[in-house]
């Protein structure tokens, strides 16, 4: 009898414990439920990229709109949306002439372009002039700026990137005229791991890329800062666009537009270390 007795209780117990993981898997299946809803496609700049990103999460909590982000450049980006790939477009630099014919945009927050070293560099300010000698290869050791007697390593961002071409653009260089030898890195990230690594290198990052693990380089002077974007005293800046057809942007699509815009998304915006529009 003791023995009958512990096995009904055991399965007593097995039985309430199966009944608790049961209710466990309806409520997780909930929730999936709950996240489900129209999907907003969205591609382009690997600058944007990380602020979209924070963004969407803060958007998808408040709404039942799913938004996916792709980072795969801001040219790729660009023909999606005119292509009708993406329902948005992301893009780091200002769109050509013949793309702008085909598109709307939508200034969402401001950047800065920063010209980056490793940490041991003692160079902290050069001419716009000296950053286009240093990327074209007509200045090719950092004794010439001031530094140690070192060959300067440059790398530069891949074909394609908004990053390299409002760079190229505002620095007054073309692609060809980029120096040989140059190491060529995909993403913000990879450019300031390599410079971080590399005591010769010098490279260009976005912003909220900016921490410790590198230096940066005032320009003409001016110290790379958001304030300094704003009032139009450092030269190397660009808008972070949404650009999109009139066909293709849908209700969910504007009012996540409208979100980035708000006040809220703004705060987003600075906390992600971009430049906010107010």
């Amino acid at each position: 009898m003791k023995v009958l007795k512990k096995t009904w209780l055991s399965a007593a117990i097995l039985s309430s414990l199966l009944l608790a993981a049961c209710g466990g898997d309806e409520q997780e299946a909930g929730s999936a439920t709950n996240s489900g809803g129209e999907t907003i496609a969205i591609s382009g700049s690997t600058s944007v990229g990380p602020l979209a990103e924070k963004l969407a999460a803060e958007h998808s909590e408040q709404t039942d709109v799913n938004i996916e982000v792709n980072q795969i450049g801001s040219s790729a980006g660009i023909t999606n949306a005119i292509n009708g790939v993406s329902d948005i477009g992301m893009s780091s630099r200002d769109l050509k002439d013949e793309e702008a014919a085909q598109l709307d945009q939508t200034i969402i927050a401001y950047d800065g372009i920063v010209v980056v070293a490793h940490p041991s560099n003692p160079v902290k300010d050069l001419t716009m002039e000296q950053v286009k000698q240093i990327f074209t290869g007509e200045v090719t050791n950092w004794k010439q700026l001031g530094g140690k007697d070192m060959e300067i390593v440059v790398v530069s961002r891949e074909d394609g990137s908004g990053s390299r071409d409002a760079f190229q653009e505002i620095v007054g260089y073309e692609s060809g005229q980029l120096i040989r030898n140059a190491i060529v890195a995909s993403g913000n990230g990879n450019i300031k791991t390599t410079v971080a690594t590399n005591k010769h290198a010098v490279g260009f990052i976005s912003f909220e890329y900016v921490d410790e693990t590198i230096s940066t380089f005032n320009i003409n002077g001016v110290e790379p800062i958001a304030d300094n974007v704003l009032n139009n005293s450092y030269a190397l800046a660009r808008p972070f666009l949404f650009v999109h057809t009139e066909e293709a942007l849908t209700q969910q699509g504007q009012q996540f537009i409208d979100f980035i815009l708000s006040s809220d998304g703004q705060d987003i915006v600075e906390a992600a270390g971009a430049i906010r529009l107010d």
